[in-house]
């Protein structure tokens, strides 16, 4: 008897981009610090980048229930700016400052790895982000950070927010494929779990410092995910590419 086939590998790999791809939480402190100086005032800026990433998940919440109607995320991130600045004495930020600071989610930095890793993978793949992040918001993203994107695939292609199965399902129509010709790739458990769910492939992308030196959660796999990574560029190796 013959042993199995081996599967074939994926036609395109599907990024989680906030914590796989960036780094946000240093870029946004970062530029909260710099807000912050052009006020005159102190602020614990990597409080403020935790705070205000802590405001993600229940920003989203309302839009995933359908108390809300379809809001995208530089919406969402602006309304919990505002409601933060004022808990750490930055209320007197004036307009023209809050949309720079807004648009902190737009500049993030690379991991290291993330732009060598992803173009080794474009020359095999077709790669394109899975974010709750606008179009708008990702584009700029790319040109900031240097992602090698194929295709954008903002929030409103979908028009729903991980980890809805239709946040997978369409991203995967707009390229024309089926599920199990994808692979999502993401350094969250939670997230591979739900695209797994609708029949996605996956791979884990350990970033153990995301949440900062005192991480709790996603340090490791939780399960047998397809393939389990060290980085992107272990991801590349893994599939075969470059």
């Amino acid at each position: 008897m013959r042993p199995p086939a081996a599967p074939a590998a994926p036609r395109a790999l599907l990024f989680d981009v906030f914590g796989t791809c960036v780094d946000w939480r240093t870029s946004i402190a970062r530029e909260v610090a710099a807000a912050a100086a052009g006020l005159g005032a102190e602020v614990d800026a990597t409080a403020f980048a935790d705070a205000w990433r802590a405001m993600y998940q229940p920003s989203m919440h309302a839009v995933r229930t359908g108390r809300r109607a379809w809001t995208v995320l530089d919406v969402l991130h602006r309304e919990s700016l505002d409601a933060l600045l004022p808990r750490f004495g930055l209320g007197g930020l004036d307009e023209a400052a809050r949309r720079r600071l807004n648009t902190a989610w737009h500049r993030l930095d690379p991991w290291p790895d993330t732009v060598p890793g992803l173009r080794r993978l474009a020359d095999r793949f077709t790669i394109a982000p899975m974010s709750n992040g606008n179009t708008v918001l990702l584009e700029a993203l790319a040109r900031h950070a240097g992602l090698p994107w194929h295709r954008i695939l903002g929030a409103e292609t979908s028009g729903a927010y991980k980890p809805l199965p239709q946040s997978y399902l369409r991203g995967v129509g707009a390229l024309g494929l089926r599920p199990g010709q994808v692979m999502l790739c993401a350094a969250h458990n939670a997230d591979l779990a739900a695209a797994a769910a609708v029949g996605l492939r996956t791979a884990f992308i350990a970033r153990p410092r995301e949440h900062g030196p005192h991480q709790r959660t996603d340090l490791g796999p939780d399960r047998p995910w397809d393939l389990v990574t060290r980085d992107i560029l272990d991801l590349a190796d893994a599939l075969g590419a470059g």
